[in-house]
């Protein structure tokens, strides 16, 4: 089914509805105050302001005044997008939704005093705080990277620069040089986006370096659509693609920036391009807030609400919540759950059952996508899935461009949701 927005916006329309009491004349507007402005964090502030009708004051916390989206900035180093087709403002979420838009980096969370501190100064007060941070990296991760390094050895997994960075060393690549990616452990933000990556990277050389070659250094003994990938790799990139798992070394990897090697369980590989994809954790902001445990900050899956905070919900890459991937459609969903229930404990509308759904599509070469989904439901203490799909091996040539066109309506339908 191609998707478009309304069959998008259609599937989360029982999230929209509620029964908002009056506001009370003279009385100051609850304060919803929202850190992050993707997926999850963009999602939510227009929900809230949308569909509270003006009852809450919503105010959007976010440093860069355009948004690059992480999903399709593969297809960028693939060049089938154009980096500017990425970038999205928040103009429209300022000007149609009323929302108090501040671009700034939050910089800490007083969880006594509900507020924000911002870097410019001075800081926002709250009665409901989401959260949206999306990932950081662990520290030491990869011995011999660090994110003084990664001009050097780009991760590419923030979308903007860093993507363009890539792109450009893809470029200048040497003829027949060797193009290294070290993959991250689980868990990490979009299971499939790392091949993707080899992918495109792959469509590009193939096209304008063919005789190079793809080294993935994997510290996983698999990886989301493994069987799908090898299997478009094989047939469109023979010869030129070698991963090495845990098996092998791929989870002993060290890299050395000045003199562009790997070195895998000891053996000093030279390399031309290297993308290291380290180790990641929920954002610093979380983990200064002391609202993560193990990497990651608990949620209740019905609300979003933090474990340690009832005031404060987190969506998206940072949290913790069960089956869902870290990705951006899945954000999307948490964050219209997140929503309903700010707009629930703020203004005593509705509240209804939380349901979920992702869908991440990939694409391979050419009118050659691949994807993997669920719907999902809160359960006790976690996310729950109910259903999963998946595509198969073989499928035909027409089915892989209809999934392809049908990732190209989700993109727009998405990127509306979030800006308006």
């Amino acid at each position: 089914m191609m998707i478009n927005r309304r069959t998008f916006l259609g599937t989360t329309a029982a999230l929209a509805g509620t029964l908002a009491a009056p506001a009370v004349l003279g009385q100051a507007r609850p304060r919803a105050v929202v850190i992050g402005g993707g997926a999850g964090g963009a999602t939510a502030a227009r929900y809230i302001a949308n569909d509270s009708d003006g009852m809450i004051d919503v105010t959007l916390i976010e440093p860069t005044r355009h948004y690059y989206t992480c999903f399709f900035s593969n297809l960028y180093l693939g060049g089938f997008r154009s980096i500017e087709s990425l970038g999205h403002s928040y103009g429209t979420l300022a000007a149609d939704y009323g929302i108090n838009v501040v671009h700034d980096w939050a910089t800490g969370i007083d969880r006594d005093a509900r507020t924000v501190a911002l870097a410019g100064g001075g800081s926002v007060p709250y009665d409901r705080l989401i959260v949206s941070p999306g990932i950081d990296f662990k520290d030491g991760a990869v011995p011999g990277w660090s994110t003084a390094a990664q001009n050097a050895m780009p991760h590419a997994y923030k979308a903007g620069s860093q993507t363009e960075l890539l792109r450009a060393q893809l470029e200048n690549m040497r003829e027949g040089g060797t193009f290294a990616m070290v993959a991250p452990p689980n868990p990490y933000r979009c299971p499939p986006g790392p091949y993707e990556r080899v992918s495109m990277v792959a469509h590009y050389l193939s096209q304008n370096n063919p005789t190079a070659r793809i080294l993935i250094l994997d510290p996983k003994e698999s990886f989301s659509k493994q069987a799908l990938f090898e299997d478009g790799w094989a047939r469109h990139y023979p010869g030129m693609i070698e991963r090495i798992g845990p098996d092998f070394g791929g989870g002993n990897v060290e890299v050395r920036p000045d003199s562009m090697e790997v070195v895998v369980d000891g053996q000093v590989e030279a390399v031309d391009v290297c993308n290291v994809i380290p180790a990641m954790q929920a954002g610093s902001i979380l983990q200064n807030a002391a609202l993560t445990e193990s990497d990651w900050a608990t949620v209740i899956p019905a609300t979003m609400q933090s474990v340690m905070d009832e005031n404060i919900h987190i969506l998206g890459d940072s949290s913790r919540q069960g089956a869902m991937p870290k990705s951006g459609f899945a954000a999307n969903s948490q964050a219209k759950v997140a929503a309903m229930a700010v707009r629930h404990a703020l203004t005593d509308s509705r509240l209804f059952p939380a349901r979920f759904s992702n869908t991440c599509w990939s694409l391979i070469t050419t009118d050659d996508g691949i994807k993997v989904g669920a719907t999902y439901q809160a359960g006790e203490d976690r996310i729950e899935a109910v259903d999963t799909f998946v595509s198969q091996l073989g499928e035909s040539d027409e089915v892989r461009a209809e999934t392809y066109r049908e990732s190209l309506g989700w993109y727009d339908s998405i990127t509306s949701d979030m800006f308006g």
